[in-house]
């Protein structure tokens, strides 16, 4: 990739167990699992999952926390809420992932209509947890 403007690279979410949320994830959600195998044996320190070609999910175990030393006040991060992470799919794939969610009985709220965002008005979006409690948003703008 060439062009060299901002974009959200990754966001990590802290989890009970990495294998899991990223089985969740690939089944239930769609996303392509990243490094589950290496983190199984233990050669890296969390796996991932893959939102798109520029964008992936890590999935960091609570007992990384005590590692972030980043900035100040990081290593009580683990469990820290965010708000939400919103999802933009095609209207086929936010079809086919509400579809997903509701076959694993994973509860899904009702649709909203034009909520804003940073591609102005989606047409729907609706609110789902993953196992740890992340809340995300899954939207269509066409």
């Amino acid at each position: 990739m060439t062009d060299n403007t901002a974009r959200l690279d990754h966001v990590v979410l802290w989890v009970r167990d990495p294998v899991a949320a990223a089985d969740f994830y690939e089944k239930a959600v769609g996303m392509e699992p990243l490094r589950v195998t290496e983190y199984a044996a233990g050669t890296v320190t969390f796996p991932s999952v893959r939102l798109n070609d520029e964008t992936i999910l890590d999935l960091a175990p609570h007992s990384l926390a005590e590692h972030m030393r980043m900035v100040p006040g990081a290593a009580g991060s683990a469990g820290h809420p965010v708000n939400h992470i919103c999802l933009s799919l095609p209207r086929h794939d936010f079809d086919a992932l509400r579809s997903r969610l509701e076959e694993r009985s994973v509860p899904v709220s009702d649709f909203s209509h034009d909520s804003y965002g940073a591609r102005g008005l989606a047409r729907r979006s609706f609110y789902f947890t993953d196992p740890d409690g992340n809340i995300f948003e899954a939207r269509h703008y066409d």
